[in-house]
């Protein structure tokens, strides 16, 4: 195939794809989901400050990522919790003198139940691993996004977590015929028979960041949202940061529910509420 006929495909490939992300998200209904209210915005320094005397722990899962990588920073800013801990597959290096106090616990997701006193002692989880179909491979994927997240919040509930927070995606459904969807939902529906004391569920469109792995595909995709009118934008992605600003927001806030479930909507209603209201 000549170059130009080669760059063509390609690119009829990347519209193509552009179109089904479009028509996947467009086609789940909004839902109910948990937003915010003026009055919540207004409360969110009492919340935080009084969320801060509980000397709660938290844990994060996925902290090299990008969603966790800027939760790690917003938790570390907001002083919210009186110790943090990443638990992943290697060390991480900071040079920053804000993250001097973080702890790391190192553990093989193949070998899970070896590293259980890194999941003990926690009141808090935040779940973001996942990886991609092209990084890992189907089964990969499904390891990854399935069994590792699975297995980490057993652990987590057995050491006593009492909120366990997941970040899914927009469109998550183990009734799906693809294969993201369907993990993402099945993840969602086998996570909620551990019966945490609170269980959040957030279900993010497309994630708007700049990664520091290089995806050509997610670069695509951000530039076509980027140059979509602001309302059909919002719609379909999110901000990292919103997203990180919505999860944070979230937990600081007292409730009584069993589970709750945030739609893309929701994430972007609760994240906007922080702004100038961080303390």
């Amino acid at each position: 195939m000549s170059r130009p006929a080669a760059l063509s495909a390609a690119a009829a490939a990347a519209a193509a794809a552009l179109v089904a992300v479009l028509l996947l998200l467009r086609s789940e209904d909004a839902g109910p989901g948990a937003g915010s209210s003026m009055a919540e915005s207004e409360a969110l320094p009492n919340l935080r400050e009084n969320f801060r005397k509980q000397n709660k722990s938290v844990f994060i899962l996925g902290a090299s990522g990008e969603t966790g990588r800027v939760l790690l920073k917003e938790i570390l800013e907001q002083n919210l919790f009186s110790k943090v801990t990443l638990i992943g597959r290697r060390k991480l290096v900071f040079d920053e003198e804000a993250y001097k106090n973080v702890n790391q616990e190192v553990v093989d997701f193949e070998k899970l139940d070896d590293y259980a006193s890194a999941f003990q002692g926690h009141d808090v989880g935040f779940c973001c691993l996942g990886t991609t179909r092209k990084k890992a491979g189907a089964e990969g994927f499904v390891r990854v996004d399935r069994d590792y997240v699975l297995k980490s919040a057993e652990l987590a509930k057995a050491g006593g977590c009492k909120h366990f927070n997941l970040l899914s995606s927009k469109g998550a459904d183990k009734s799906s015929n693809f294969l993201y969807t369907q993990v993402k939902g099945e993840v969602e529906a086998r996570v909620e028979e551990l019966k945490f004391d609170r269980y959040s569920i957030f279900r993010p469109g497309v994630l708007l960041c700049d990664r520091q792995e290089s995806r050509p595909g997610e670069w695509l995709v951000r530039k076509f949202f980027g140059s979509l009118p602001e309302s059909w934008a919002s719609g379909l992605s999110v901000p990292v940061t919103t997203v990180v600003r919505a999860m944070l927001n979230n937990a600081v806030r007292p409730s009584d529910q069993k589970k709750e479930l945030l739609d893309n909507k929701a994430i972007h209603e609760l994240g906007k509420a922080d702004g100038s209201l961080r303390p």
